[in-house]
């Protein structure tokens, strides 16, 4: 897998074996941050949590095209030991917190300006973790248009199968 843009364009990043994660296609994340960047501008000094981090491409997508904090949660081992080995390739360290994401988001003390939330799809992991974000623009990938009780759609874009939602939670 190759990150598509910003300082770290071109670098081939390892991916876990897909019975452990399915990664985000380049023209999926390409899509996400084109979006976000006509949402929100300019990423320096904005934030960015990736609550499934699978590979971590997605946070090293962020850090790649200029968000200043990324936080990386992963509750595989297998995976999260490709998430360390794919920072330390960039000389990265990763902010990165194991365990279950549901418990750990929970635990947050912090907004972070976006949430990227992919997790696996028949987990029914969706609502639950949504209702514990508090704030930020919400990207949720998925394959089936899902209910957002509480949340505004800003946007939703189908790329070849995957339709990624853009939310905020309605005051």
């Amino acid at each position: 897998m190759i990150i598509t843009a910003g300082i770290y364009k071109g670098r081939k990043i390892a991916v876990p074996d897909e019975s452990i994660t399915r990664p985000t296609l380049s023209k999926v994340r390409m899509g996400v941050f084109n979006t976000l960047y006509s949402m929100v501008g300019d990423f320096e000094g904005k934030t960015f949590l990736d609550v499934f981090g699978g590979s971590g491409v997605m946070g090293l997508e962020a850090l790649s095209r200029g968000f200043s904090g990324v936080k990386v949660f992963e509750k595989n081992p297998k995976a999260a030991d490709i998430i360390k080995k794919n920072y330390k390739l960039l000389g990265l360290k990763p902010d990165l917190l194991i365990g279950d994401s549901e418990k750990l988001i929970k635990k947050l003390d912090k907004c972070f300006d976006v949430v990227y939330i992919d997790p696996p799809y028949m987990s029914n992991l969706y609502d639950r973790v949504l209702k514990e974000i508090k704030g930020g623009i919400i990207v949720v990938e998925g394959i089936k248009e899902l209910g957002f009780e509480g949340f505004e759609i800003i946007k939703a874009k189908n790329y070849g199968g995957k339709l990624v939602s853009f939310l905020t939670r309605k005051a």
